[in-house]
């Protein structure tokens, strides 16, 4: 699988999290540690899409 191939399936992904989340925060009942995970995992993601990309991870202070 070559780079570019790779980094659009993560970017994919991504959006897919993304979307989950928006529909996740509509409901009423919404379940607070489901919503966490799917922040790790989108974060997690976008760290790896930016390795890859070879930009510079931005610190959180």
């Amino acid at each position: 699988m070559s780079l570019e191939n790779h980094l659009a399936m993560l970017e994919q992904r991504h959006d897919a999290l993304e979307k989950e989340l928006a529909q996740e925060t509509l409901h009423p009942a919404t379940d607070p540690l489901k919503l966490a995970e799917l922040k790790r995992r989108k974060l997690l993601l976008k760290d790896e899409i930016t390795k890859l990309k070879g930009e510079p991870l931005s610190a959180v202070s």
